[in-house]
């Protein structure tokens, strides 16, 4: 059964009009709440591109896992090949006679973001970068990365490496969620690497939003890109940018689109705890009737600018069969926001239901009686 709540009046009493549109000048663009779990901005989101360094995020992914299952630790030391001594592009400056530790290389991948870095992982954990490669593109299926594969662990240029903006968000989250205790090292300013100091490219660590991470990346096919993540009070927004044509473009739209992010909405608290919706018929009950209520205060995201009442939608399959317990779910409530995506909310049972007796169970029989009856008459 569904009932459709045309204005429901909830504790924000309105939604809103849509935030104003977000005009990004990159090519692709996803911007999300981690708060409230809210995609704030979507533009080619999926489409496939060359990630460029920021696929690097994918190579730290892999070396936060051996760590968190005790395959390396921290202070474990990776051996250095010709190979990785003489990758090009962005470096560390590692040579063969050099023993850098974990520590080392994920300073050295995230602050350098050291090609040669890269290389000393991939061969540690899986003996050859191609190995790491497959590695890579398999355990990124295996976490939810529908448009990621992977040729090597530095982002350079080859045909395989291919992710998309939406992919590199979810791997933000990720690193963001499943490993606080080395979240960390993506707000590091700078690193000195044999007397070489050298400063993290992302550039809004520097520009007092409340940024802190997580990687940039820049070839040319792919262009500027940034995955980067801001804290502000309790909210929590990571986003994703690629396709900039320079350094100044790409550091200007990140800090429009975090400025964007948390003023155009606000968090609010929608429905409370034990609000009744609706009522819902009952199956052999005590009571005919059962109230659906609200099992937990609702939080959303909304834009700030207050215009249009909240509306709502229950959905449940009645009648429900005695007996019911207080709390037991029973259906949804959709509440939908203009621009926004919908929030599916539970909605419990307001008060137990006991099997109804002797007398509840004759009345409900008859009652069946009497609709065949009529059905039968009417046909």
């Amino acid at each position: 059964m569904m009932i459709r709540l045309a204005a429901i009046l909830f504790a924000a009493l309105a939604a809103t009009l849509p935030a104003r549109a977000f005009e990004t000048l990159a090519g692709a663009a996803w911007v999300y709440d981690l708060t409230t779990d809210t995609v704030l901005l979507e533009k080619n989101a999926r489409e496939k591109l060359p990630p460029a360094s920021m696929s690097k995020l994918m190579t730290v992914n892999m070396l936060f896992e051996a760590l968190r299952d005790g395959r390396v630790a921290l202070d474990t030391q990776f051996a250095v090949s010709s190979k990785a001594k003489s990758m090009g592009g962005s470096k560390m400056f590692l040579d063969e006679r050099d023993r850098p530790t974990v520590e080392d290389l994920i300073r050295g991948i995230i602050v350098h973001s050291g090609n040669d870095a890269t290389v000393v992982v991939a061969e540690g954990l899986a003996g050859s970068e191609d190995n790491f490669a497959k590695l890579m593109t398999t355990r990124a299926r295996a976490i939810g990365l529908e448009e990621s594969s992977f040729g090597n662990a530095s982002g350079l240029p080859d045909p395989r490496q291919l992710m998309s903006v939406r992919d590199l968000g979810l791997l933000a989250k990720r690193l963001i969620n499943e490993f606080p205790e080395y979240y960390g090292y993506f707000s590091i300013t700078s690193f000195t690497w044999k007397g070489i100091t050298q400063p993290n490219r992302d550039p809004l660590l520097y520009r007092n939003i409340g940024a802190d991470g997580l990687k940039t990346g820049f070839t040319d096919e792919s262009g500027y890109g940034l995955v980067g993540s801001a804290k502000q009070g309790d909210r929590r927004v990571v986003f994703v940018i690629a396709g900039l044509p320079d350094e100044k473009t790409r550091a200007e739209e990140g800090e429009r689109i975090v400025n964007w992010a948390f003023r155009e909405f606000v968090q609010k608290t929608v429905a409370t705890k034990g609000t009744a919706i609706a009522d819902a018929d009952v199956w052999m009950g005590s009571s005919p009737k059962v109230s659906l209520v609200i099992g937990e205060d609702v939080s959303m995201l909304l834009p700030s600018l207050a215009q249009e009442k909240l509306t709502g939608e229950v959905k449940f399959t009645g009648p429900f069969e005695a007996p019911i317990a207080e709390g037991q779910k029973l259906a949804d409530l959709t509440i939908s926001v203009p621009g926004m995506a919908p929030a599916v909310v539970p909605l419990v049972a307001g008060q137990a239901v006991t099997r109804g007796g002797f007398t509840t169970r004759l009345r409900t029989a008859f009652g069946i009686l009497t609709r065949r009856v009529m059905a039968e008459v009417g046909s």
